[in-house]
């Protein structure tokens, strides 16, 4: 599932790169190319503001995976209940990480779809 997450994740960023890529390229006027490419940086803003304050979200996560190891180990409970904290913890990790993992192709396809309207409002 993880590794469907990611080519989701590269199909739909790469779907929305080729279609912004195309709508510029097929623009004749400037004034209409710059309007797109204009709206399409500040969609563009948007997605990447929301993909960095994930990270923010992803490093309360990390700092809550680490507190769980340590109450773990300080309960007595029994080796039953820690082996199963333990894996409760190990699967929030995994997702954490897959999350990240998105973050970072949107981040990617966010970056190249900006250079690519700078270089259609700077170019005639």
């Amino acid at each position: 599932m993880k590794f469907l997450s990611y080519a989701y994740r590269f199909i739909s960023n790469f779907l929305f790169l080729s279609l912004v890529y195309f709508s510029l390229n097929f623009l004749e006027k400037y004034q209409q190319r710059a309007i797109v490419a204009i709206l399409v940086l500040v969609y563009s803003a948007m997605r990447a503001a929301s993909a960095l304050r994930s990270f923010y979200f992803f490093q309360k996560i990390e700092r809550l995976e680490g507190e769980a190891r340590r109450l773990a180990g300080l309960t007595g409970e029994g080796p039953a209940a820690a082996s199963q904290r333990r894996q409760i913890v190990t699967d929030v990790s995994g997702l954490r990480r897959a999350g990240e993992m998105n973050s970072y192709i949107d981040l990617l396809f966010l970056a190249l779809i900006v250079l690519l309207c700078i270089s259609k409002i700077v170019t005639e």
